[in-house]
């Protein structure tokens, strides 16, 4: 986990003569969780999009570090009237990594693989709303829309609707092909991952030549290798106890960003007990939020009380709904027919915030009759077991997808939410464009899943990236997550 780069060179004479160079053209990052693959079209790990978005993959569109919404591999597109058909114009000149053309087949091959009916992409509700994908001629490719969609062109700049060519895309998983400032090198699984320079980017060239991704879970092993600066930018910095020293030092600049990350205790709604609303009510009371915030996070959270980022303009602060109340959570196990509590199991994936919020909870569910096990796993098996096995009773972990409250439409999905009330707010809100009306609906969808108590809401994630002193163009919020590295330099 903490080998030397191999950029670095050996030889005390040899690092003299290139130490200013490569200090000027390559940088180390480190990252807690290592991605299981490549692929953001058939993953549901953030830390793919950590490594590829914006590097590596660009979409139709893409986010910027505030949030907005620019072209991207579109340099424009129009709406018709009735907002059912955009017609996307692409940039021309713009090729793949291997030398293909990226051109609208390309763009029609994406969409039609994302949304087919076996499609593995994480976000497949991201394209239902698509009916048909016309190539009009190479740079303008139309799509039309069965409903109109006011949130299509954000759609299309999530991770999972990055343009993909037929070429490359069989081997994307461990050797990604986009048309990204950067091409993959090479990935040193349990180690890093390599990439580099694109000469032939179709865009601004990115600054730096080579950036190393390295992977450190453990938070002493992060804290160790910054203060020794082995690694030059630790974005989701996992030892939030440790960011004061770094303050302190002048060695080192410490950035606290806004996410979209939504920290939850996932109840699997779809097994016993917690599909009976009135335990996952005793659940959502028996949680101290502020205790979780302080002991796991050391202060570094904004409570939450529906699943949606309070930095939004259309969050409502339902907080108050789910109040740490103990004698009322036993009071509702009682009513639901559990007056001595029960058993189950709490999965835990690797980041910090769950397995040190997973201990607190823990205990305080203890404290109302709820023995909740605990099971460290690590990424690869939570996806495995827990995402899509859906074997778990309780698990907490934090959902970075932008504005991603429609996942709770999706009964498949795996808290396993099945509510026709909020389907059909979903499925209104998919087709409405008015600005109010849009921002309504979502009060409402907040609502209900906040009075269903479907999960416990925890807290909405901050993330600390430490860097080097005077390295500039890192993204200070996350508004998707990207270790974008495009605009990234040395002084």
């Amino acid at each position: 986990m903490n080998k030397l780069t191999t950029m670095m060179l050996a030889g005390s004479t040899a690092m003299l003569a290139t130490g200013a160079f490569a200090q000027n053209t390559h940088i180390n990052v480190a990252m807690q969780l290592e991605p299981p693959n490549l692929d953001p079209t058939g993953g549901a790990a953030q830390a793919i999009d950590s490594v590829v978005y914006s590097n590596i993959f660009e979409g139709l569109t893409r986010f910027m570090s505030d949030g907005s919404v620019v072209p991207g591999l579109a340099e424009r597109w129009d709406i018709s009237d009735d907002g059912l058909v955009y017609t996307f114009h692409l940039r021309s000149g713009v090729t793949f990594h291997d030398g293909t053309t990226m051109d609208a087949e390309d763009v029609k091959f994406s969409l039609d693989r994302a949304r087919a009916e076996d499609s593995t992409n994480a976000q497949k509700g991201l394209f239902a709303n698509i009916t048909d994908v016309t190539v009009v001629d190479p740079l303008t490719v139309q799509v039309t829309l069965s409903v109109p969609t006011g949130s299509f062109l954000f759609n299309m700049a999530w991770g999972d609707a990055v343009i993909v060519g037929p070429e490359s895309i069989g081997d994307a998983a461990t050797h990604p092909v986009g048309t990204g400032a950067f091409v993959f090198q090479d990935w040193v699984q349990g180690d890093h991952i390599n990439i580099a320079r694109n000469a032939n980017y179709w865009g601004t060239p990115a600054v730096l030549e080579s950036v190393t991704f390295r992977f450190i879970s453990d938070p002493t092993a992060a804290f160790a290798a910054m203060m020794a600066e082995d690694v030059d930018v630790f974005a989701g910095f996992p030892a939030p106890e440790n960011v004061p020293q770094f303050e302190a030092d002048p060695r080192f600049q410490v950035l606290i960003g806004n996410t979209e990350g939504e920290t939850i205790l996932a109840m699997n709604n779809g097994a016993e007990p917690f599909s009976n609303r009135l335990v996952r009510k005793a659940v959502a009371h028996a949680i101290d939020r502020q205790a979780i915030i302080d002991g796991a996070m050391y202060g570094m959270g904004t409570p939450i009380g529906t699943h949606f980022a309070p930095h939004n303009p259309d969050y409502i602060d339902l907080t108050g709904l789910s109040n740490y109340d103990p004698d009322l959570a036993r009071q509702l196990l009682a009513e639901a027919g559990y007056p001595d509590g029960f058993d189950t199991v709490m999965t835990l994936p690797p980041p910090s915030y769950a397995r040190r919020g997973g201990e607190i909870i823990a205990a305080q569910l203890r404290e109302v009759g709820i023995n909740a096990e605990i099971q460290n796993q690590e990424w690869a098996q939570w996806l495995e077991v827990t995402f899509r096995g859906h074997d778990y009773g309780l698990t907490i972990v934090s959902h970075t997808e932008p504005m991603d409250i429609g996942i709770y439409a999706n009964p498949g999905y795996y808290f396993q939410y099945d509510n026709p009330e909020f389907q059909q707010v979903m499925d209104t809100l998919n087709q409405t464009t008015d600005p109010a009306a849009r921002s309504a609906l979502l009060k409402q969808a907040q609502t209900i899943i906040a009075e269903d108590y479907v999960n416990g809401y925890l807290f909405e994630l901050t993330i600390p990236t430490i860097a080097r002193a005077g390295i500039e163009g890192l993204w200070l919020n996350q508004p998707t997550a990207a270790i974008d590295m495009t605009a990234v330099s040395w002084p």
